[in-house]
């Protein structure tokens, strides 16, 4: 080989193992988080459970949502670098530790956690059947029906309309930027968990979802607690209302199955909710337990 030939092809062969190195290291410390800017100064964070969202005020930072420990920290070391101000406001959407596990890396740094009076119950009891009480933060304050509060130009306002993933869920509004958290209320076609322990009922679910629609307008964005792959956490009312449809196809197939004989078992080996066949991934099983144990019980 002629020496020009030779170094113009050592030359390729070095730009090709740099890029290949380059990319192999990005492979590596990529986070495994995402931050998805909604508005100048709202957000959302997704890595492990639980849509969180934050707003960046001129004055303090507001939280809604936690997922787990490992998350919640990786949140708050992002959050630290887009703004200097203090974590003035963490809410919960709900108890389940998804959502309010995280709480704990904000001990210390946050001036308020908030949630419904329901959520702080079923998290105080939760961690006291799981023997995890040293693990949690729990709200200091709490709201029956509805709370707002002005945060710099934003005004946020927090909803409860009655059970429905739990007895204790709410909307969390944020005015100004006419954007609504949702918590575990809508999942965007993905199978829900209803938990009738902490007084989920699917009836009421659906009741809960008519009177968010009613309450938010038509160009409200809505944040979603979770998303089948292929779907996004965040939509609009359109998405509301396929998932509040999804719940009542939920009911009207169980009782039918229920009137035509079928036992819980039988019902429970269902593939498929007439109706709501977007509806794909796994979990199919707890929508119709839950759905057979209310319509059996009457409530």
């Amino acid at each position: 080989m002629h020496r020009r030939s030779f170094v113009k092809q050592s030359a390729f062969t070095l730009a090709a193992l740099t890029l290949a190195n380059r990319q192999l290291l990005s492979a590596l410390t990529d986070n495994p988080w995402k931050i998805t800017m909604l508005t100048k100064s709202l957000g959302i964070f997704t890595e492990k459970g639980g849509t969180i969202a934050f707003y960046l005020g001129k004055k303090g930072m507001v939280v809604v949502d936690s997922q787990f420990p490992e998350q919640s920290k990786h949140l708050v070391d992002e959050l630290k670098k887009r703004s200097e101000n203090p974590f003035s406001l963490l809410i919960n959407t709900h108890h389940h530790g998804d959502h309010s596990g995280g709480n704990i890396s904000f001990k210390g740094i946050v001036q308020h956690v908030l949630a419904h009076e329901n959520s702080k119950k079923n998290q105080e009891n939760s961690a006291k059947q799981n023997k995890s009480e040293d693990k949690q933060l729990y709200p200091d304050q709490t709201y029956t029906n509805v709370w707002c509060h002005k945060e710099g130009k934003e005004n946020i306002c927090l909803y409860h309309f009655g059970a429905a993933h739990t007895n204790g869920d709410s909307f969390v509004h944020f005015e100004h930027a006419d954007i609504v958290h949702c918590g575990d209320l809508v999942f965007n076609r993905r199978h829900p968990y209803v938990d009738r322990g902490a007084g989920a009922s699917i009836k009421s679910w659906i009741e809960v979802l008519n009177k968010g629609l009613d309450k938010f307008s038509r160009n409200t964005k809505f944040i979603y607690g979770h998303a089948a792959t292929g779907y996004e956490v965040t939509g609009t009312a359109d998405d509301v209302r396929a998932f509040r449809d999804y719940l009542g196809n939920v009911l009207k197939y169980v009782e039918a199955e229920m009137k035509a004989g079928k036992t819980k078992e039988e019902i429970l080996k269902a593939t498929l909710i007439p109706g709501g066949e977007e509806w794909k991934s796994d979990g199919i099983q707890r929508p119709l337990g839950a759905a057979y144990d209310e319509l059996a019980a009457g409530k």
